[in-house]
């Protein structure tokens, strides 16, 4: 299973975003890949919240897309700022190889603290079946900041989630780096990040494939690549019978969890020092 990050950059130009990106695609395509993801917000290059600048499917930046996919027998995760009832949403679709939309997720983590408190947050995680050449995957998404809440992941490996996309739109430094690992490790799931290169943002385009022990549970390095700051294509080749095996063996991700004893993890309720006043629950 091959998931091309493309860490290329963006403007608030969609026509030359829509140029380069197609580019980008079908260099993805012709080594093999089964998923090329795009960083966050790729249609503006998360550089508007500007409601004018919003998409739909029914757009021909999405249809170009679509057509794209169906041509080259390539899933698209596509992202963009996305046209919605009152204020727009920072989502991902995920467009499968037959040109069909099987996924679509709206940031529910927006960054109430900056500039997205200006977008409607999403309301759920999903996870779908996604047909590919080796057969069906399920594939989940979050969206930048949802990787620094644990429950993002948690909720969409519970959900099924074998690979989570993650379009991101911020510096990739060494603790988030690292959070993003823990992600893929105590969930026993696949992480592939797509972000924007220098000096856009840092690069750092990563992927993790959950698997952190050997069969004689030595450790393992479980990341399979790592982008420098560089704008490129970079492949992220993961063995899904191996993972499988993984899954069914190790004691994380669902084995032994103690959900009778989470109930404060949905308590609205906030106590200092994290009271915030532009937090939206």
């Amino acid at each position: 299973m091959k998931i091309a990050l493309l860490q290329i950059t963006a403007g608030d130009d969609q026509t030359a975003n829509l140029k380069k990106g197609a580019e980008y695609c079908r260099k993805a395509a012709a080594i093999g890949a089964n998923i090329a993801l795009f960083p966050e917000m790729y249609n503006v290059g998360y550089t508007t919240f500007d409601p004018a600048q919003a998409i739909s499917p029914q757009d021909n930046f999405f249809r170009h897309f679509r057509q794209l996919a169906r041509e080259l027998k390539m899933a698209i995760g596509l992202t963009y700022l996305e046209k919605w009832p009152g204020a727009p949403r920072n989502t991902l679709s995920l467009i499968d190889r037959h040109g069909e939309i099987v996924l679509t997720y709206a940031k529910v983590h927006t960054c109430d603290f900056d500039r997205e408190a200006a977008l409607t947050p999403g309301d759920d995680f999903y996870v779908c079946d996604l047909n590919t050449a080796q057969g069906q995957v399920k594939i989940g998404a979050m969206i930048c900041y949802d990787r620094e809440f644990p429950e993002s992941a948690r909720i969409l490996m519970l959900k099924g989630a074998e690979i989570i996309l993650t379009p991101n739109a911020c510096e990739m430094e060494e603790n988030r780096l690292g959070q993003f690992r823990a992600r893929a490790y105590e969930n026993m799931v696949g992480l592939a990040l797509a972000n924007y290169p220098a000096p856009q943002q840092n690069g750092h385009s990563v992927a993790f494939d959950g698997m952190a022990f050997n069969q004689d549970e030595t450790t393992r390095d479980h990341k399979i690549i790592e982008a420098g700051e560089e704008e490129g294509l970079f492949i992220a080749e993961f063995d899904l019978t191996k993972m499988r095996a993984y899954r069914d063996s190790e004691t994380w991700g669902n084995s032994y969890r103690k959900p009778r004893l989470y109930n404060s993890l949905t308590a609205p309720e906030v106590q200092p020092p994290f009271i915030r006043p532009d937090a939206r629950r």
